[in-house]
Order: structure tokens, then C-alpha cells, then sequence
């Protein structure tokens, strides 16, 4: 496929911008970028042609860190007072719905979220999943949906003691068979693998004992945790080690190139230094953050040490420009000064950390237009007001552009949306069966809540 007439944003180091450029995608790789006319001249017969007409082209989103599980928590009726802070807002919604879900209502939460991801042009995603009574299989079921679908994901399943050592120990096989799952259709060369990826989830220090710790971090060698998103976490670490969050999990190997920290809002100075040193990955939510009440994570001073900060979702919606535009704006307010971030420093942790993450998991670069770069594309009808050059190009993505600029979305060299229209997902039919699905879902959650209450 040859995309001509296009305003190709490479995001590579320099941020090139072809104000008429092309891109030649051979297969599910990127193997020439240049001028329109040079490319439509070095492939005059042997290519599909898409004239963008003038289309701003660039590379699909990644989203650091998601929960595609909590798709059926939008509109929940949550019973009894409304949660005061957020261990409240864990026991009464998220640790009541994980368990009210089946594996078929995993699978319609993860096709609810890939339809959203394309839509916004988010290609891949990193995706933390819980489901406590529907635990064997679940990450097959995402898996599914995510191969159908055409997207790009890395998943796994967060280990927790909460529901007692059989569903901690069914977590831990659940991430430990996966992984020997991906690695069998790999070595046989199965193409839908290629777009598929492992890491080993854990929930957080809080609700972790050291034994399970320590059979986590035999059985795995990357990890995604949350990380010190509420002080509870902090004040139950230093209860159970006499240490803060990092430093535990630093102990037990949890930290490292390849591992996920979410969130680190209430890490103090020490633990940014085990993270810088380590080079473990932070991603920052900022909306959901906001959303919860916990506070506000320093984004500036991680990254001006040298933490690679990334950015995610937590499960909010998959347009990753408007978590972008929150992550500047919030950083702003709380420190009551608008040099405060900005939006280099944004497109520093959206794209360039983020695709330094991707690509811990993939054989070849996401993130970058680029050829030897998977053909993970994005097409949006952003036609600048004002001249768009390499130097202001992080403003205009924060202040100009939008999710619902996207006008198509290609991954692995597979058009999933042309012109808005979905090609490989069918929305309506989604949307229907997760209605019925999600309702099911909530009576499980309601009568659920309605014997916690009782019990108590």
C-alpha cells in the first residue's frame, strides 16, 4: 500500500514533518517514507494507492497502562453511601465487579474498549486485567478479541491475596500459562502473535504478602503493578516491611528495564532514585487520578531525573490525545504555575517513552513512522489554522488535535478504519450484546453488594 498526498508526522527524533509526504507500507512493515512524488515514482505499479488528500498521517497511540475490564462500570448504580476515598471506591466498585464478571463479559468489556481504541486511533495497548471468579482462560478471551479486532496488545493478570491463596495461586498460572502460551505460537511463526505480547501483573503492595511476592518474582521477569496511587499503600508497606512501596518491591526484583510502576503518585525522593537507577517504567493517568481524589504525581521532577514516565488511561477512554491535554493542564493547576510540564515534555511521555515501552514487547519499533517500523498508522482530518513546523508540533497536538480527528486507522499494515467506518469490528452488534452482558453483570454485583451488607 502506497499512502500518498499525506502531512506525514514522523515523530523520529527530529519530529519530521512532509508537508506532501508518502509512506510505502510492504506487508505489516513500513519500508519507504518520503516526498509523494519520489515514492508514486518508485512504486508506479506494484502498490495500492490511497491518496490522503492532505490528511495529517502519524503514528497510532500507544496507552501505557488500561483496564479493559472496567468497561461495564460506566452508569453503575453503586449501593449506600457514595465511597469517601479511594480504598472505599476498590472495595465497593472495582473488588465487587471483578468478581461479578464471567469470562464471557471479559471478552464484551475488551471488544467494548478496542472499538473506543480504534476509533481515537490508539493502535496499542498495555492492559492490567482482573476477574477473580473467571480467572483460568481470561487472558485467552481478551486475547481473542484482541487478534480479531487487528490491535496490538500486551496483557497479563494481577495477582492479589485479597481473595484468599487458590485465587492468588490461580492468577499467578494464569500469567505464567499465557506467557508459555504466546511464546509456543511464536516460535511457530503465528502471525496474529506477532501483535500479541506478556508481562506478569501483580494488584499492588497492599494487597501482596511476602510469600506471594516472592513466588511472583520466581515465576516472572516483568512486571505491571500499581504503585502508591492512595497513601494506604505506602502506610501498609511500611507495616508489613519497614520499608515504602519501591524499596519492597525493589527487594523481591519486582523493579527493572522491562517492569510497569502505575501511577507513583505518593512515592517520596528515595523511591524515584531506585526507579531512575533500576530504569523501571512509570505511567502516569492523570484523569483518573483526578477522578479518585489521590493526588497529583510529580511528573516534572521524574522526568527531569531521568524516570521514564509514560502515559495511560487506567481505563478511561482510549483517546490518548485528551489524556495528553489533562496530564499538561493538571501538572498546571497543582503547581499554581503554567510553565509548569508543557507540551514537549507531554509528547516526551505519550510518544517517545511510550514507544520506548512498546518496544520491550515487539520485534520491531510502534510509535514512529519510520521504515523497519511496524505499519501502525493513524490518519486524522486536522487541517491547521496556523502553520503546523517541527517546533510547535507538540502544541498544536495538545491545543488542536483530538480522538474524534481520527479519521482511519491502520495496525500491522491492516486498514481497521477507513473514513470511520469499522472494518473489523462491528460496533452495533458489540454494543447490543454488551448491554445484555453488562446487565448480567450488574445483578451479579448488586446481590454481591447486597450480602456484603448483610454479612456485615
Amino acid at each position: 500500500m502506497l499512502i500518498h498526498h499525506a502531512t506525514v508526522v514522523t515523530f523520529d527524533e527530529t519530529q519530521m514533518i512532509l508537508n506532501d509526504g508518502a509512506v510505502h507500507i510492504d506487508g505489516e512493515v513500513i519500508d519507504a517514507v518520503g516526498p509523494s512524488a519520489e515514492l508514486l515514482a518508485r512504486f508506479p505499479d506494484d502498490a495500492e494507492r490511497w491518496d490522503a488528500g492532505g490528511l495529517l498521517l502519524m503514528p497510532g497511540q500507544i496507552c501505557a497502562h488500561t483496564h479493559f475490564y472496567g468497561a461495564f462500570a460506566r452508569g453503575l448504580y453503586i449501593p449506600g453511601p457514595a465511597a469517601k476515598d479511594f480504598p472505599e471506591i476498590l472495595e465497593k466498585l472495582w473488588w465487587r465487579l471483578d468478581k461479578a464478571l464471567d469470562l464471557a463479559s471479559v471478552q464484551t468489556s475488551a471488544e467494548v474498549c478496542l472499538v473506543d481504541a480504534i476509533r481515537n486511533g490508539t493502535t496499542t495497548l498495555i492492559d492490567h486485567h482482573a476477574s477473580q471468579r473467571a480467572i483460568a482462560g481470561s487472558l485467552d478471551a481478551i486475547a481473542e478479541t484482541v487478534t480479531s479486532s487487528g490491535l496490538r496488545a500486551v496483557l497479563c493478570y494481577e495477582v492479589t491475596d485479597r481473595d484468599g491463596p487458590e485465587a492468588a495461586q490461580a492468577g499467578i498460572d494464569e500469567n505464567v500459562r499465557f506467557q508459555r502460551r504466546l511464546a509456543q505460537e511464536r516460535a511457530r511463526g503465528d502471525a496474529a502473535a506477532a501483535r500479541l505480547a506478556a508481562t506478569f501483573g501483580l494488584h499492588a503492595s497492599l494487597t501482596l504478602s511476602d510469600g506471594t511476592l516472592e513466588q511472583c518474582a520466581a515465576a516472572g521477569e516483568r512486571f505491571h503493578i500499581h504503585v502508591a496511587e492512595h497513601p494506604v499503600d505506602e502506610v501498609d508497606s511500611l507495616a508489613k516491611s519497614q520499608q515504602r512501596v519501591v524499596e519492597r518491591l525493589h527487594a523481591y526484583g519486582i523493579t527493572g528495564p522491562q517492569s510497569i510502576m502505575a501511577h507513583c503518585v505518593h512515592i517520596d525522593a528515595w523511591e524515584m532514585e531506585i526507579l531512575r537507577d533500576s530504569q523501571t517504567f512509570v505511567t502516569h493517568q492523570p484523569r483518573s487520578n483526578m477522578n479518585n481524589a489521590v493526588g497529583v504525581a510529580e511528573v516534572t521532577p521524574m522526568l527531569r531525573g531521568g524516570i521514564p514516565v509514560c502515559l495511560g488511561n487506567d481505563g478511561f477512554s482510549n483517546d490518548m490525545f485528551s489524556e495528553m491535554k489533562v496530564a499538561d493542564l493538571l501538572q498546571k493547576v497543582s503547581h499554581h504555575d503554567p510553565r509548569y510540564l508543557g507540551a514537549d515534555q507531554v509528547v516526551q511521555m505519550a510518544v517517545y517513552n511510550n514507544r520506548k515501552l512498546a518496544g520491550c514487547f515487539f520485534e520491531r519499533p510502534v510509535g514512529i513512522v519510520a521504515p523497519g517500523a511496524y505499519a501502525d498508522l493513524i490518519l486524522l482530518d486536522y487541517f491547521p489554522t496556523t502553520p503546523l513546523t517541527e517546533a510547535n508540533l507538540p502544541w498544536h497536538i495538545l491545543f488542536g488535535v483530538s480522538g474524534g480527528h481520527v479519521h482511519s486507522t491502520i495496525v500491522h499494515g491492516e486498514v481497521l478504519m477507513k473514513a470511520r467506518m469499522l472494518l473489523t469490528m462491528d460496533e452495533a452488534e458489540i454494543s447490543a450484546r454488551s448491554r445484555t452482558l453488562a446487565a448480567q453483570t450488574w445483578e451479579r454485583y448488586w446481590a454481591m453488594s447486597q450480602d456484603e451488607r448483610v454479612t456485615r
